[in-house]
């Protein structure tokens, strides 16, 4: 059930690198397809992810719970995409997507600016300077982005177990190396860490649920799974959603049991 992600700057080689090691291992090698799940599953279009993580930022942003929106949606595709694992997947935020799941090899790979401005030249038909100029818009776009999603600095190597640098070695010892890693003992599933893959799936099924229903979606509900047991908890100014809440997780596959531990606001949150 080995899962490698792959987090790469604009144009730096990060699909290359994820279909080679995909190939040498016999993998799935996936990136558009957790966007495809997420808009099949959970109705949100492919070009709104696009947009959330490529665009310049509006005013809107600072409402929360629109990125709230697409980092939970997001996360529960994944989760679906990666059952049986046995996959690469090279694209967005991949390096916070299994959180807890110790099998889960996170690859970050730098390449050189030269590299990368050859590389948009060519596909964009940019001269040099235009190129450059691409990229630096790129990457501090993408940077904001992702560190609004997900409250992380993609360029924090702390954040990875293999960091990469395409300036010191080909594209094929690059590959090797994740090839040889993944086959390590340490990133072999354990039934601990399947346990946590599969406790993580049906939090993230039941948080996406949650999200996408218009009476639940604007409320901070806590979920913690654990073996199919669910447990909600959070403040509710409305008690009477308390069985709405329990109906949704009940609905959501994987989930055997639900709890609730819901308490109502302070007085002088009501009464100001």
């Amino acid at each position: 059930m080995s899962i490698i992600t792959v987090t790469h700057s604009a144009f730096g080689g990060g699909r290359a690198l994820a279909e080679r090691v995909a190939a040498v291992l016999d993998h799935r090698c996936i990136s558009r397809e957790v966007l495809i799940e997420a808009r099949q599953r959970y109705g949100i279009p492919e070009a709104k992810f696009s947009e959330v993580f490529e665009t310049e930022p509006h005013w809107w942003e600072r409402w929360v719970e629109s990125l709230r929106l697409y980092r939970i949606t997001l996360q529960a595709a994944m989760c679906e995409v990666a059952q049986g694992g046995n996959l690469v997947y090279h694209g967005r935020g991949g390096q916070e997507l299994f959180p807890g799941v110790r099998h889960v090899l996170k690859v970050c790979l730098n390449a050189p600016v030269e590299y990368r401005i050859e590389q948009v030249a060519a596909r964009k038909g940019l001269n040099e300077a235009a190129a450059r100029q691409y990229l630096e818009d790129l990457d501090r776009i993408r940077g904001r982005r992702i560190k609004a999603v997900f409250g992380v600095d993609w360029r924090d190597v702390t954040r990875y177990d293999l960091v990469l640098n395409l300036a010191r070695m080909s594209l094929e010892t690059a590959a090797q190396l994740v090839v040889k890693t993944a086959q390590r003992e340490e990133y072999q599933p354990s039934p601990e860490s399947e346990q946590a893959f599969q406790d993580l799936t049906i939090s993230a099924r039941v948080q996406a649920a949650l999200v996408v229903n218009p009476q639940t979606r604007n409320l901070a509900i806590n979920v913690q799974a654990d073996r199919g047991e669910v447990q909600v908890s959070g403040i509710l100014a409305q008690t009477d959603l308390e069985q709405t809440i329990v109906a949704i997780v009940k609905s959501v596959p994987g989930v055997t049991r639900v709890t609730a531990q819901f308490e109502s606001p302070p007085i002088e949150y009501m009464y100001p």
